[in-house]
C-alpha cells in the first residue's frame, strides 16, 4: 500500500497533444483530441470506479462497475476450499471485514479500456469503457492482487501477487503476460522509472499479524525493495533498508517500504514505513537514508501498533510536478499535509478521515487524497497547502490514478 508515477507526467500533457512521456505516446493528434483527462477512483470495498475531473471542482462524469463478473468469480470461489479460505482470510484480515475489489487502476493510451487489480478475485481486469463488458482477465499467481504500475509509454501494466511474492508484467492492451520476477515478502508498490528502463517493487512483509513490536520485527518477513531491468525482468539489484536505518541509531523503526515518489531527476526517493508518521529521503547513488521527517501525531491516535490497519501509521504520498512539494496523507492521524521539500516544513494539518493515497491532480497543482472514511476525495493546493474541495466518491476509496477517456464518455449502461 507512491512514488513516481506517471501521473505528473500526465500533467503536463494538453488537451489535444499527448507528450511522448506520458501513457497515451501511441495516440495521434486527432485521437488525443477526442479523449478527456480524468482521475479514476477505485473504491476497493464496493468494486466500483468513480471517474471525476482531473482538475478544479473534480466533478464526477461516470461510475464502473469493476466486477461484473462478480456472479461467476463467486462461483469458482465456493467450488475451490483452498481458494475460499484465502477469500475469506482476505475479507478478515486486510479487508478489515470486507471484500477487496478494486485496489488499483490505469487506463489504456486510446482511452477505451481501464485496468484493475482486484485483490479478492486475484487477478487484473480489462473492462472496456463503452461497454462495461470484460476484455481480457488474467489470474495471478496466488491468492491476492495488489498495486500496479503503468509504463511510460502505457503498454504494459504491472502488478504484485502479494501471497506469490512475484510481479507480474501485463500486455495492457490484451493482458498477455510479458514477463515476471521474484520479490520479497508480500510485494506492495510497484515504480517504473520515467525512462522505463527499470521496475522498482517494494515487498512490505506480513501486515496481518499483531507481532508488531519492535523485537518481533523479524517475524514480518523478507521485505526489501527490488529492482529490475523492465525488458528482461532480471533483478539488477535488492535495496534493504534495515542498515539504512540501523546506520542512522533508528533501529526500531519497520523496513517495510510502503508508498514511495521519486524525485524529478530519480536522484532521490521519498518513502514511507510501517508504524512510522513521518517519511524518509533515500539518496540512490550514495545508498544511504540522507533526511528522516517525523510528521506531527494526532492526540486522539493511539501509538498502540496492533491498531494500525495493515500496519500503516502514513500510507499515501506524492510530489508536485517541479519537485518543490511533497504531500503526505497521515492515514491513521486523520491528515493531510503539504511538505516544503527543501525544508522539509509541512503546511497545514488539513483534517481527513484515513486517507490511504495520495496523487496529483492533472493540472498539477494539487495533491488529491483519497479520504477511505469519509468516502470522498479532498484537492490539497500545492501553493497554500489549504484544502480547495472534496467530491463524495463510492466505498472505500484508495488508489486514485491519472487517466483517459472519450471526451464524449458516459457511464456504461451496465
Amino acid at each position: 500500500m507512491p512514488v513516481l508515477r506517471t501521473r505528473h507526467l500526465w500533467a503536463m500533457a494538453a488537451a489535444v497533444v499527448l507528450t511522448v512521456t506520458a501513457p497515451a505516446t501511441s495516440a495521434s493528434a486527432a485521437d488525443a483530441a477526442a479523449l478527456r483527462e480524468v482521475l479514476f477512483v477505485a473504491n476497493n470495498w464496493d468494486g466500483t470506479a468513480d471517474v471525476i475531473k482531473s482538475s478544479g471542482d473534480l466533478a464526477k462524469v461516470g461510475r464502473i462497475n469493476v466486477i461484473p463478473d462478480k456472479d461467476a468469480r463467486m462461483a469458482a470461489i465456493n467450488a475451490d476450499p483452498i481458494k475460499w479460505i484465502y477469500f475469506m482470510a482476505i475479507r478478515n484480515s486486510v479487508g478489515e471485514g470486507h471484500d477487496q475489489f478494486a485496489d488499483d487502476m490505469y487506463s489504456t493510451p486510446d482511452g477505451k479500456s481501464v485496468v484493475v487489480s482486484r485483490p479478492s478475485f486475484a487477478d487484473v481486469v480489462s473492462i472496456d469503457l463503452a461497454t462495461g463488458s470484460i476484455n481480457w482477465r488474467f489470474p495471478v499467481s496466488g491468492y491476492r492482487a495488489d498495486h500496479m504500475a503503468v509504463s511510460p509509454d502505457g503498454t504494459r501494466v504491472a502488478v504484485s501477487a502479494s501471497t506469490a511474492n512475484t510481479v507480474h508484467v501485463l500486455n495492457i492492451s490484451t493482458g498477455k503476460q510479458l514477463g515476471s520476477f521474484a520479490t520479497g515478502d508480500k510485494p506492495h508498490e510497484n515504480i517504473f522509472t520515467k525512462d522505463g528502463k527499470y521496475i522498482w517493487n517494494m515487498a512490505i512483509g506480513d501486515v496481518n499479524t499483531d507481532s508488531d513490536a519492535p523485537w518481533l520485527d523479524w517475524t514480518k518477513g523478507d521485505r526489501h525493495i527490488t529492482v529490475v531491468d523492465a525488458t528482461t525482468y532480471k533483478q539488477v539489484k535488492t535495496i534493504d533498508m534495515r542498515d539504512k536505518l540501523n546506520a542512522i541509531g533508528l533501529t526500531d523503526y519497520s523496513d517495510a517500504v510502503r508508498p514511495a515518489v521519486f524525485s524529478p531527476d530519480e536522484s532521490k526517493l521519498y518513502f514511507q514505513v510501517s508504524f512510522f508518521n513521518g517519511f524518509f529521503e533515500y539518496d540512490v547513488a550514495t545508498d544511504k537514508i540522507t533526511r528522516t521527517k517525523t510528521l506531527p501525531k494526532n492526540p486522539a491516535t493511539s501509538d498502540d501498533r496492533t491498531t494500525m490497519v495493515n500496519d500503516s501509521r502514513h500510507h499515501g504520498i506524492s510530489m508536485s510536478p517541479d519537485g518543490s512539494k511533497l504531500c503526505v496523507a497521515g492515514t491513521m492521524d486523520d491528515y493531510a499535509t503539504v511538505v516544503n521539500r527543501t525544508t522539509l516544513q509541512e503546511g497545514p494539518l488539513v483534517p481527513a478521515s484515513k486517507p490511504y493515497w495520495a496523487t496529483v491532480s492533472g493540472d498539477g497543482k494539487s495533491c488529491v487524497v483519497s479520504e477511505s472514511g469519509a468516502d470522498q476525495v479532498t484537492a490539497i493546493d500545492f501553493a497554500t497547502g489549504q484544502k480547495t474541495v472534496s467530491v463524495p466518491v463510492g466505498d472505500h476509496p484508495q488508489r486514485v490514478r491519472l487517466g483517459h477517456v472519450a471526451a464524449d464518455w458516459t457511464s456504461p449502461s451496465s
